[in-house]
């Protein structure tokens, strides 16, 4: 299953030629967590998605690399810009994207805190 996912982890490096993420930076979201401290290109499946409205700054959160509570990686939207997104976050969910950013850490997982919609993309991932 992971050999089939990187297989098209490196066909997805014509989306992002234009870009300065090499098709190396491609990162699985299961993996991601070895790469924290690193900028990269974490890839997968949005398993769950959830606007947290009374938590500060109303935070969107894309929950990858496994089922919730047990992902792997998240890419946190700050509200400020969550209405920018086309399609909508929660229209991302059950949907393969790539996040592109610096991954930090969060606890036991790994993180991209998403500054801008071109940060994500809609990917083909088999």
């Amino acid at each position: 299953m992971i050999a089939h996912r990187l297989l098209a982890l490196a066909a997805l490096s014509t989306l992002f030629a234009a870009g300065s993420v090499a098709a190396q930076d491609m990162i699985p979201a299961e993996q991601a967590v070895r790469h924290v401290g690193k900028t990269g290109m974490v890839c997968g499946k949005v398993e769950r998605t959830r606007h947290a409205q009374n938590t500060e700054g109303e935070p969107t959160f894309l929950y990858m690399g496994g089922a919730f509570p047990r992902h792997t990686f998240s890419a946190r939207i700050p509200g400020s810009i969550r209405d920018n997104f086309r399609p909508s976050p929660e229209e991302l969910q059950g949907r393969d994207v790539c996040v592109v950013g610096a991954i930090q850490r969060d606890a036991s997982r790994a993180e991209i805190a998403v500054s801008s919609p071109s940060n994500i993309k809609l990917a083909d991932i088999r």
